[in-house]
């Protein structure tokens, strides 16, 4: 007897076993499927919107970062920076200035605040 014959991996089934193995595996074809199917559409239902929308948010994020950081005007193109500045100076000018003004009023207040409860703590320390 050769080796082959002593352990075959797909001994000869009765024709009824065949029909039995073969609907058993059809059944796990099919389960196979549907679970393939749930998780290919969770896959583009829960995930692939977050996978766009996260490299769009990591993208957009560096670009603001290199737009914060006046200094980048020295590395990357003077010429962009400047470009951007005039534009947003001269179409906004108004409101950036109306802005500025109530940044500094609410920089006051907020200073207000914090030298009246430093006082308060410095009154009652001394009391």
């Amino acid at each position: 007897m050769e080796k082959e014959d002593q352990y075959p991996l797909f001994p000869e089934l009765q024709e009824a076993a065949q029909k039995e193995a073969q609907r058993l595996l059809n059944k796990f074809g099919e389960k196979l499927k549907d679970v393939a199917g749930e998780i290919i559409g969770n896959f583009y239902a829960n995930i692939v919107p977050y996978i766009e929308s996260d490299t769009w948010s990591n993208f957009r994020n560096q670009l603001m970062d290199g737009f914060k950081n006046y200094n980048n005007r020295k590395i990357q193109f003077a010429h962009d920076f400047a470009e951007i500045r005039k534009q947003i100076f001269e179409q906004f000018k108004d409101e950036i200035i109306k802005d500025l003004n109530q940044d500094m009023v609410d920089e006051i207040e907020k200073l207000k605040k914090e030298n009246d409860q430093l006082s308060k703590m410095i009154d009652n320390r001394y009391q």
